[in-house]
């Protein structure tokens, strides 16, 4: 089910906030799992149980996003870490994405009214 709007996305490794500028609710949050006590708790037992937690939590918080890219045809990834970069090489293995336009921005941490906002202006522009 593939509507006609855009959708935002600024996104770390903890956090994606989904910004939808033609939804009544324009934006709302994915958390990924994988905290810093996950992760200690995880490094405190081995280093390949960490590794292997954080491998199956990003997969799990890219499931999630994916799940909401999929309502779209076109998306933004913007954000401070290369996660976006991540969560894109991640889509283009699963061929469910091959007709969304995913483009990538880099962009500081901003709040949520400049995640908005940055938003508006790219899509703006295409």
């Amino acid at each position: 089910m593939t509507t006609n709007n855009n959708l935002g996305i600024w996104m770390d490794h903890s956090i994606a906030n989904l910004i939808d500028i033609n939804s009544k609710k324009e934006s709302y949050s994915i958390v990924s799992e994988f905290t810093s006590e996950t992760q200690e708790e995880a490094s405190n037992r081995s280093e390949s149980l960490m590794h292997n937690k954080r491998q199956q939590m990003h997969k799990e918080f890219y499931d999630k996003i994916g799940a909401q890219i999929l309502k779209h045809n076109h998306v933004l990834l913007f954000g401070p870490t290369n996660a976006k970069v991540e969560l894109h090489n991640y889509l283009k293995k699963d061929s469910h994405f091959k007709n969304i336009k995913i483009d990538i921005e880099a962009s500081d941490n901003i709040t949520d009214n400049e995640q908005i906002a940055f938003v508006k202006k790219h899509f703006k522009n295409k």
